[in-house]
């Protein structure tokens, strides 16, 4: 299964970036992950002029879009900037709202920031519901970055099996949504 590995931060050096590899490394081996970390900066800033009905989406908000509609399931890692999503990311979500791509995708939170990632949360679940993400709350994680190694990998056992049972249940649910049935338009 296809899983499109969002890190919603800029930094080279990201401990999110880094958490995403590092759990990509614990997850089911029938998971194969596509990181999507330092893209995020060659967006261009959301406006609905170039994105209109009719419109060509510029090329590297195409290839985002792709990345989407091809995967089966989406892992996010944020930090929290100003008790919120960053601006990037936000505006990376915001070139997803008329196109569907997140329409019933499980999604899952792995969040880590110094103050535990809660208000990122807060902030990021609302967007996520608006663009339809089939939030897997059960596969989705928030802790502080005192965690996490410096590269962002999980240096606390209790911790990796914690995060080897969230994606298992990412699996679970991305499995349930291949193998429910088609609903058909009334």
């Amino acid at each position: 299964m296809k899983i499109l590995a969002l890190s919603g931060s800029l930094r080279a050096a990201s401990s999110n970036s880094g958490l995403l590899r590092a759990a990509a490394a614990l997850a089911p081996k029938d998971m194969v992950f596509t990181f999507y970390d330092q893209q995020l900066a060659g967006l261009p800033y959301f406006s609905p002029d170039l994105d209109g009905e009719g419109a060509t989406p510029p090329e590297k908000v195409a290839e985002l879009r792709a990345l989407l509609a091809g995967c089966a399931g989406l892992l996010i890692s944020c930090p929290e900037y100003a008790h919120g999503v960053p601006g990037a990311f936000k505006n990376a979500l915001d070139w997803l709202v008329s196109s569907g791509e997140l329409g019933g995708k499980p999604t899952a939170l792995l969040m880590a920031s110094p103050s535990g990632a809660q208000r990122a949360q807060a902030a990021l679940v609302p967007t996520l519901k608006v663009l339809e993400a089939d939030l897997v709350f059960e596969a989705s994680l928030r802790f502080a970055r005192t965690h996490l190694g410096p590269d962002g990998q999980l240096v606390d056992a209790e911790l990796v099996a914690v995060v080897k049972q969230a994606l298992a249940a990412l699996a679970t649910a991305i499995t349930a949504r291949e193998q429910a049935p088609a609903q058909t338009p009334d």
